[in-house]
């Protein structure tokens, strides 16, 4: 056994021979890694013995300083037991969905007398019928656009009695079938969502039989307005349906899942196959993949997805065997109240060139995603490279603080900082701060409270000076590359005095923002304008705002803008005056095209020149 402390060998000595979940910490009481067990003891040990490790596990044991377990009755409560823990605490060390959130679905209020739909990325015990989830929330109200179409569900709030005066305007184009007015009674509307809740799962054949007998009945009585509408209604159900795939003549439901991995990063796609059809996909990519094997990784996949997918066919297709696949097929039998699902891994047929063909997807996909990544970094760095050159910085302001003040009609006077790494928001550091000392609308006074209280935390952190049983906050531990400061001459001049009280004039560049004349105030020098572009180059970067369609007008018109056009990039919208609790309205830009085109004064023939003067 590898040398121990003394606190891990005794809790090595204590470790029941049970099953249950282990979590690894740090020593910093971060949990690094969780896992499960049949026998806790032999499980835990195992990796503090002397022997062959892969790097990612000696790096994982080198950084355990604290052990803590769960005892469970039996496997499949440490395999539930176990997700949990992962999806709660998402240690650095397990394999989990990257950018994991809850992913949206699309949700059929069944239990309602007139069942709604719509799209919630939570699913509740209400009664609901839920499918997904999906990875792309666009994707999901582009397939209820088409599915209004086709199956017009009720979406307003009103309650429903039947005797309304009059429906709202989606009657009238064909968006609702009126259940306030009494145009559909609440069994041929409950019929109808049923027939959209089958369509979802690729059940249509059923529905287009019954829709074509009730044409016919319809032309029979003489009501041809009714079946031209159902007719209009097979012709649009024909062509969604003719554009998916038929995978089997054996009309099997089952999922297809297959893998594709590169510099420590995996793709899994994952087919969607119902009544023999192929009905959507949907690719997924995972981290903490570095050195695990591939089954490890699909293993790892099935259980987070399918703790959160709202429907389990009764067949999954699996590139490979996995270690864990009886107790997994319990998992899932558990999942689907009885019904029996089985993980199978063809070998040849139809099913295995399924597999073969999710894996040519997800290789696919991955490439794109790789070469999107490396581009979008690529453009990130030039633009700090380009911001660097403007203002004239030592080096790219890979750390970007942007600080604004706001307040409710002078009271409650509330500032944010936010914070942007490598180009990106880095949401995880953004700070909010409750004015304290500043009576009324004094933003001079308040820029200089919020920024002494940045600098203390950041001086407190050097110094080893924090409350006992706390740690240094990581959004103030490290000093900015720039700082930007919302206001003109007055905030600037009260930022310049907290720098130089710590005694950081010389180490933090600053500059601040106005907005009435698109002016940009450096310290030591008078007033600066800069090219409209610059400053949405710094605004829109810094502070999250989007340029409105008039700059873009202006960017086409002005040759100065065009200059600047390759510094512009694109962050989320309103991340500064959402951080302040106010409305990114009043900071548009408002003059008219004219007006600023005017107000952009002649720079000589290079624009940095002209800037750095």
């Amino acid at each position: 056994m590898i040398q121990l402390s003394d606190h891990l060998r005794q809790i090595l000595e204590t470790l029941p021979p049970r099953p249950g979940c282990y979590l690894y910490q740090d020593e910093n009481g971060e949990i690094i890694y969780v896992g499960k067990a049949i026998n806790l003891r032999n499980r835990v040990r195992s990796y503090f013995h002397d022997g062959p490790q892969d790097h990612k596990t000696r790096q994982l044991v080198k950084r355990i300083a604290h052990i803590d377990w769960i005892v469970v009755d039996s496997e499949l409560e440490a395999l539930i037991l176990e997700m949990n823990l992962i999806k709660k605490h998402r240690p650095r060390f397990n394999i989990r969905l990257k950018d994991d959130k809850r992913y949206p679905y699309i949700k059929v209020h069944w239990a309602d007398a007139f069942p709604k739909v719509t799209v919630t990325r939570m699913m509740v015990r209400d009664g609901s019928r839920y499918f997904g989830p999906y990875t792309s929330v666009w994707a999901v109200h582009q397939t209820l656009d088409v599915l209004r179409r086709i199956f017009p569900y009720l979406t307003c709030d009103r309650e429903i009695t039947g005797k309304d005066p009059r429906p709202c305007l989606y009657y009238d184009i064909k968006l609702c079938s009126g259940p306030c007015i009494g145009a559909i009674q609440q069994e041929e509307y409950r019929r109808m969502i049923d027939d959209l809740c089958n369509f979802l799962q690729g059940r249509t054949e059923p529905i287009v039989n019954r829709l074509r007998v009730e044409m016919e009945q319809a032309a029979e009585d003489l009501n041809f307005e009714k079946a031209a509408a159902i007719r209009d209604q097979i012709n649009a159900i024909e062509r969604v349906v003719e554009r998916q795939r038929v995978i089997s003549g054996e009309k099997m439901d089952s999922d297809v899942i297959a893998m594709a991995r590169a510099n420590g990063e995996a793709c899994v796609q994952i087919f969607f196959i119902r009544g023999g059809k192929l009905i959507g996909r949907e690719y997924f990519i995972l981290e903490g993949t570095h050195e695990e094997a591939d089954s490890e990784i699909v293993s790892e996949f099935i259980k987070q997805f399918y703790s959160e997918a709202a429907n389990v066919p009764p067949e999954v297709l699996l590139p490979q065997e996995i270690e864990e696949a009886r107790i997994i097929e319990q998992w899932l039998k558990s999942q689907t109240g009885g019904q029996k699902v089985e993980l199978v891994v063809p070998r040849e047929g139809s099913e295995q060139d399924l597999i073969q063909m999710a894996t040519e997807n997800a290789l696919e996909t991955l490439a794109a995603l790789k070469a999107q990544w490396e581009a979008d970094t690529n453009k990130q760095q030039q633009a700090l490279a380009e911001l660097q050159q403007a203002l004239n910085l030592p080096e790219p302001p890979n750390k970007i603080e942007c600080f604004d003040i706001s307040n409710t009609q002078g009271t409650a006077m509330v500032a944010s900082m936010v914070v942007f790494e490598q180009g990106t928001p880095s949401k995880k550091h953004y700070r909010h701060f409750n004015i304290q000392n500043v009576i009324g609308p004094d933003d001079f006074a308040s820029m200089e409270e919020v920024l002494t209280r940045r600098f203390k935390r950041w001086q407190a952190a050097q110094e080893g000076q924090f409350e006992p049983g706390k740690k240094p906050d990581p959004a103030f531990a490290i000093l900015p590359d720039l700082l930007v400061i919302d206001g003109g001459k007055g905030q600037l001049g009260r930022a310049v005095q907290v720098l130089e009280q710590f005694g950081l004039r010389d180490q933090v560049p600053v500059i601040g923002l106005a907005k009435q004349q698109e002016e940009i105030f450096v310290p030591g020098r008078s007033q600066f304008y800069y090219p409209a572009i610059l400053k949405d180059c710094i605004c829109s970067n810094a502070f999250g705002m989007k340029p409105i369609d008039s700059r873009l007008q202006l960017i086409a018109n002005n040759a100065l803008a065009r200059e600047w056009l390759p510094c512009w990039i694109k962050f989320p919208a309103s991340a500064r005056h959402a951080a302040a609790g106010c409305s990114p309205i009043s900071a548009l830009w408002k003059p008219s095209v004219k007006q600023a085109s005017k107000s952009l004064p002649r720079p000589p023939a290079s624009p940095l020149n002209w800037l750095r003067k």
